[in-house]
């Protein structure tokens, strides 16, 4: 194992963009991963740090890249949203990699003493990382970052959907690291498909449980383990206790981020039926203190492209169309969508039910559905009735029925008396469960998710396994016996 952080020298090999150049490139990464052997932790430190500090450089571009991606999204937000959390995230890795590296000291059963047993982290080898273009820099390069303090080579396949975000990344990350390192592929579908189905050592994969599951099918032909960052439709569960307007207040914020294009957005919220109507006012007052106005406003983001501001009209419109009522939050004169900038209103929607889509498949848009319930049981039933989902929200001061809802449901990810907020903890793992996703990453556990956990028992020069070896006899029954009681 090398001991100093060697000086990257970028390769002026281009990446490729079609699928004939992606199995070459994983090789030529797998050579160069069984030559150099495992890098260090101070190599790792210095891979992260190096990557860190080039993001805050390049903080403006970032955010210009992704604004013009978007139409139009505000440089603050991407700072908030996507740059600011791949930074600590960043950060956090690079102070724990030395301690996780460690060699970790495991029990040895008396019989089998003196020997020694331990687990040690061992990058798995090559990574592969299909991002999806609703954080184009944080989903993309959080897992990156992840899979080098593990000590892993990469190839990042990010969304065609986000050009001037790939090309910024291609960039960045082509004069940080050797493509033998590190190296995007960009491309569309068809190289999409192709990534998915090369013989990698693990692919991690953020994006619909639709094709989540296409990504697993081609996987599987390799026996490539997933790492499956889906998404879902996660409740925000307001009780009897708790106070409407700051519930309103932070699932408005939680719901209008990034315009609602967020895997962990409140999805539809619930809330006993006496309270409907005045938490339906308090949000519209919340949503119009963020967002005085939203056609016009900086500070809201616009609909990633047609399809999808078309796909949340459809939305919309099938809801209204099954009885739904619906409730545009007043922005002046911009109370409609608009087409000419993808700027879609925030948007209430009542009465809804199941048989609506809206009810059916994560929004990813600034709609918010609300549900009634007559007390907790109906709605945990509810919530329990659905796929599980990557996040869910809990509004209660209640100890007694926080903890009723926590064991009494099974989701990715928890936020108690607030949205979102679990995502941004460095030290706690994050991923979904079920339909929502499968394994998870930061913390610790994200480390070990990119790592072989290798066991390793070290037998002493003395020791007693010669007496459980053949030919067995009386005095093999009497040590038997003894060690099974």
């Amino acid at each position: 194992m090398s001991t100093t952080a060697p000086t990257p020298t970028p390769t002026p090999t281009p990446a490729p963009t079609s699928p004939g150049g992606l199995l070459p490139m994983l090789e030529r990464q797998r050579v160069a991963a069984l030559h150099d052997g495992p890098p260090s932790a101070s190599a790792r430190r210095a891979d992260l740090t190096r990557l860190g500090k080039a993001l805050i450089q390049h903080e403006r571009e970032v955010g210009e890249a992704i604004s013009r991606d978007f139409g139009h999204r505000s440089s603050q937000e991407s700072t908030l949203a996507d740059l600011w959390p791949t930074v600590t995230s960043i950060k956090y890795l690079a102070r724990h990699v030395g301690p996780w590296i460690k060699p970790e000291r495991r029990e040895v059963p008396l019989h089998f003493l003196p020997g020694r047993a331990w687990v040690e982290s061992q990058p798995l080898g090559v990574v592969g990382i299909i991002s999806p273009w609703n954080y184009p820099l944080s989903l993309a390069l959080v897992p990156l970052a992840t899979a080098i303090a593990a000590g892993n080579r990469v190839m990042v396949k990010p969304s065609e959907y986000t050009p001037e975000t790939s090309a910024l990344m291609t960039e960045l990350l082509g004069g940080l690291f050797p493509a033998e390192q590190v190296v995007v592929v960009n491309g569309g579908p068809e190289v999409g498909a192709a990534f998915s189905s090369l013989p990698f050592d693990l692919l991690f994969f953020t994006g619909s449980t639709s094709v989540g599951r296409m990504v697993m099918r081609a996987a599987s032909e390799n026996l490539v383990p997933v790492i499956l960052e889906l998404g879902g439709k996660s409740p925000a569960l307001v009780d009897t206790d708790y106070p409407l307007e700051h519930a309103a207040r932070s699932i408005a914020h939680g719901k209008l981020v990034n315009a609602g294009q967020t895997c962990i957005a409140p999805d539809y919220v619930l809330l006993p039926a006496e309270n409907a109507e005045k938490f339906v006012a308090l949000y519209v007052e919340q949503a119009q203190t963020l967002y005085a106005r939203w056609r016009s406003n900086p500070d809201y983001g616009a609909i990633v492209n047609q399809r999808h501001f078309d796909r949340l009209q459809k939305l919309v419109s099938d809801a209204r169309g099954r009885g739904a009522r619906v409730i545009e939050v007043d922005g002046g004169a911009e109370a409609s969508p608009d087409v000419g900038v993808r700027k879609f209103p925030p948007t209430i929607l009542l009465g809804v039910t199941d048989e609506m889509t809206v009810m059916q498949d994560e929004i990813f848009g600034p709609i918010l559905p609300v549900k009634t319930y007559r007390d907790l049981p109906e709605a945990l039933t509810y919530i329990n009735e659905h796929p599980r989902p990557l996040a869910l929200y809990y509004f209660g001061r209640s100890s007694d029925r926080q903890r009723a809802v926590l064991s009494g449901t099974t989701s990715g990810g928890v936020t108690i008396n607030d949205t979102a907020m679990h995502y941004f903890q460095d030290a706690l793992p994050f991923g979904g469960v079920g339909a929502s996703g499968i394994g998870s990453y930061h913390g610790v556990e994200g480390f070990r998710a990119f790592s072989h956990r290798k066991a390793v028992f070290r037998q002493s020069r003395f020791n007693t396994v010669d007496l459980l070896r053949p030919p067995y006899g009386k005095r093999f029954d009497r040590i038997l016996k003894l060690l099974m009681r």
